[in-house]
């Protein structure tokens, strides 16, 4: 267990003077029967859609005496590997006290975007019963369809009032459609009044992923922050947050790596310099203003980023709008090294305790 510390949280509901624990707010979660139950496994294979060339299979592991399952987008093109026996709650316990995380916020790797209700609904009570047997230690994010439909809400207000749930969990795009379309205004009018955060996390994918295909990091790696950095932007240049003061999105993936575009895409006003033709229509304040207010992003990996590059995100997006996540268990470098490559990072010590669990705690109110 780590220690603790006290930090000022600015702008905060909770105490200005508050006992910060270590937060990994991006941890993993599927059912523990998923492989085991065959009607279960079948509502997973099932909801993934075939129309738009997403396919699913289940198949051995070489060398290894279990199975996974495997989605390619397009056919050919593995973008998805999920081996059973990963989600014990006894293993990932064991794993954070080892490693030095007081809670873990859980989510679905990347179903967000095609369960239906009714699976929705077994995953949440599955995830219920996971924190309840955590004695404390863990919390979760309640997953439904995001069409703002009343079946749909009563969920999430189930999820949220009657099981304790900290936020809820969404998709970058559900297929063709990013966040900003109005098809989610609905769900979003919701969730703005709930006064929830959602957690977005990442696709496979872009919508538009030709381009990406030939290569396996390239598709893999980049094809998962080109998603994210179009969600992102899309969202922020929406007026989305003019209309949902109250929503607060925490992007996976570093929200695809767009503290390197953010000065690009939202560039500081020089009023001393005038061009001939006004090229780039933005309006820089109000927009930079929703950014720190409105638009938060979890690391997914520390190591993975690298040293130069997670000190660039701080010093440009601010180490308040930044979530320590490992993305457990999907490598082990990323969880048992992530905690002290963020500790080693050239910042200043307000935001290594922001980040490692000072902000998680505060959106999530984990007190």
């Amino acid at each position: 267990m780590s220690d603790t510390a006290t930090i000022e949280q600015p702008g905060s509901a909770v105490s200005p003077s508050v006992s910060t624990k270590i937060v990994d707010a991006n941890m993993h979660w599927l059912p523990g029967n998923l492989f085991s139950d065959e009607r279960l496994l079948n509502a997973f294979i099932g909801s993934v859609p075939r129309e738009y060339g997403i396919t699913a299979r289940v198949e051995p592991v070489t060398g290894q005496n279990i199975r996974q399952i495997i989605i390619e987008q397009p056919k050919g093109c593995v973008n998805l590997n999920y081996a059973e026996n990963q989600y014990s709650l006894e293993g990932q316990l064991a794993d954070m006290a080892k490693v030095g995380i007081d809670q873990g916020v859980f989510r679905l790797p990347c179903w967000q975007e095609w369960l239906d209700l009714d699976t929705c609904k077994i995953v949440n009570d599955g995830l219920a019963d996971y924190v309840k047997r955590s004695d404390g230690r863990l919390s979760a994010l309640a997953v439904a369809p995001p069409w703002g439909t009343a079946d749909c809400k009563r969920e999430v207000e189930r999820c949220i009032k009657d099981l304790g749930f900290r936020g809820v969990q969404m998709a970058a795009h559900y297929g063709n459609l990013y966040l900003d379309d109005e098809s989610f205004r609905p769900y979003f009018s919701f969730l703005n009044d709930l006064g929830v955060p959602v957690v977005v996390h990442h696709t496979p994918l872009p919508v538009d992923y030709g381009s990406l295909l030939s290569y396996t990091n390239q598709r893999r790696q980049y094809g998962r922050c080109v998603a994210q950095a179009t969600a992102v932007g899309r969202e922020l240049f929406s007026g989305m947050f003019d209309d949902f003061p109250n929503l607060k999105l925490i992007h996976s993936m570093l929200g695809g790596g767009f503290f390197a575009y953010v000065d690009m895409l939202v560039p500081p006003r020089k009023e001393e310099f005038k061009d001939a033709v006004d090229r780039f229509e933005v309006q820089s304040n109000r927009l930079r203003s929703q950014l720190k207010e409105n638009i938060f992003f979890d690391v997914s990996g520390a190591p993975q980023w690298g040293k130069a590059q997670l000190e660039c995100a701080v010093k440009v997006i601010g180490g308040q709008n930044i979530l320590y996540g490992s993305s457990y268990p999907i490598r082990q470098d990323w969880y048992f090294q992530g905690l002290d490559f963020v500790r080693a990072l050239d910042i200043s010590e307000e935001d290594k305790i922001a980040i490692l669990g000072g902000n998680a705690m505060r959106l999530f109110k984990l007190n």
